[in-house]
């Protein structure tokens, strides 16, 4: 690698002026209304499919997905106290904690906003069951005001005493899983658009990287220019720290740690980075540090990753079921078998997503299903063997009619 190829790669993805400032979204408000447009009837449309009464959603996740409402993703995708309820032919309503209503303001989607019931023990102690009744006979009430008592509702997680209070109040529940997940797995123009600036503020922060790629730096310290590069351009949160260099890269799944990366080792990352508008770049990258030619195990392994990825990217195409394409997929070969990569392929938008295609030595417990235009699939490979480090790569396509067409441009290397 040359200092030009480097120097290219910083105009490219950080800043074309060569000034150091965060990236600003060229996205307009039409695409993004147009997005939460499309989102909200995605979901509607699977509620009238699985013909449940209600959509009841506590992942922030998905209530992003439903209403582009956020609040402290991170802290209440572990504190179950904020909440939405959309109901089939009716309003959709969205339950803030009190002192946060404002930062609903001006969400098209949400029809009514209540405060919501903070029932779990750390916030309610030992009046968890008295809240656990009234934040119960609220939802069973909205729900029985628009439909008969029995009513199916369709829930995405829910801890076990609000399952039972609702069951005990007459609702059957079902899991709210394969609505959300089918619903978002296909993309709108909108979505596509808002997801390639979040690519590109990734790809950003994956030159950064590479430009302090350089001996004596840190795991944690390259790890910290990703994060930084999000969060100044808008971004939310990193998924996993799969950032590691020499010997740490194999096996695979160490998160990063305090190691010093020594010339010639390859640093290998897996970005997982949920960056503006709340959409995720998943995107894996290895190079060696310093900038130094690969040696021959490094070449070899590396090379066996491009050839992973490229075929397995040829395949995908519309209406292409999951078991064609895992009898026509790259055959991993036998030395890098136990130190594969779980998965092929999956699905990717807010957050890694259904569907999840296995590695074909794997692929016996796979789930069924074929590729659909609209999906945004990230196609994936680790390559490692016994004694080598790992080189770990990965790319983001759209499926269309005819293919794929990616959606990074982040050079790959050789």
């Amino acid at each position: 690698m040359t200092s030009a190829f480097k120097d290219e790669r910083k105009e490219t993805f950080l800043n074309a002026e060569g000034v150091d400032k965060p990236l600003k979204s060229p996205v307009p408000d039409s695409v993004l209304a147009g997005a939460r447009r499309y989102r909200l009837q995605r979901l509607r449309d699977q509620m009238e499919i699985a013909d449940v009464a209600a959509l009841l959603l506590y992942d922030p996740i998905n209530i992003r997905y439903a209403f582009d409402s956020s609040n402290m993703g991170v802290w209440t995708g572990h504190n179950p106290i904020r909440y939405a309820l959309i109901l089939a032919g009716g309003p959709a309503i969205m339950f803030e904690f009190k002192g946060c209503e404002h930062l609903n303001d001006g969400l098209p989607g949400i029809d009514e906003l209540r405060n919501s019931i903070g029932w779990m023990f750390m916030c309610a102690g030992d009046r968890a069951e008295e809240r656990l009744a009234a934040w119960a006979d609220e939802i069973v009430g909205l729900v029985t005001h628009h439909v008969d008592k029995g009513a199916k509702i369709a829930v995405d997680r829910i801890e076990p005493d609000g399952a039972f209070a609702l069951q005990k109040r007459g609702l059957t529940i079902v899991d709210g899983g394969q609505v959300t997940e089918l619903a978002r797995a296909i993309k709108n123009e909108d979505e596509i658009e808002l997801m390639r600036w979040t690519i590109r503020v990734c790809e950003a922060g994956m030159a950064r990287i590479y430009e302090h790629s350089t001996p004596g730096v840190t795991e944690r310290e390259l790890w910290a220019h990703l994060h930084f590069e999000n969060a100044r351009s808008g971004g939310e949160w990193l998924e996993t720290k799969l950032l590691t260099c020499g010997p740490n890269t194999n096996p695979w799944y160490k998160e990063c740690s305090d190691r010093e990366c020594q010339t010639g080792e390859m640093i290998a990352f897996d970005t997982d980075m949920i960056g503006p508008y709340g959409y995720c770049a998943d995107l894996s990258r290895s190079w060696t540090c310093g900038y130094t030619k690969m040696n021959a195990t490094q070449s070899e392994i590396y090379t066996a990753a491009r050839d992973q990825i490229e075929h397995n990217m040829a395949l995908i195409r519309d209406g292409l079921s999951f078991a064609d394409f895992n009898d026509k997929s790259w055959q991993i070969p036998d030395r890098f078998v136990p130190y594969r990569y779980s998965l092929a392929a999956h699905g990717v938008g807010m957050a890694d997503e259904w569907p999840v295609i296995a590695l074909h030595p794997d692929f016996e417990a796979s789930m069924g299903g074929h590729f659909e235009a609209g999906q945004v699939i990230c196609v994936e490979s680790l390559i490692g063997a016994k004694g080598t480090e790992s080189v770990k790569l990965e790319t983001q396509v759209l499926v269309t009619e005819t293919g794929v067409e990616r959606l990074d441009s982040f050079p790959w290397e050789m």
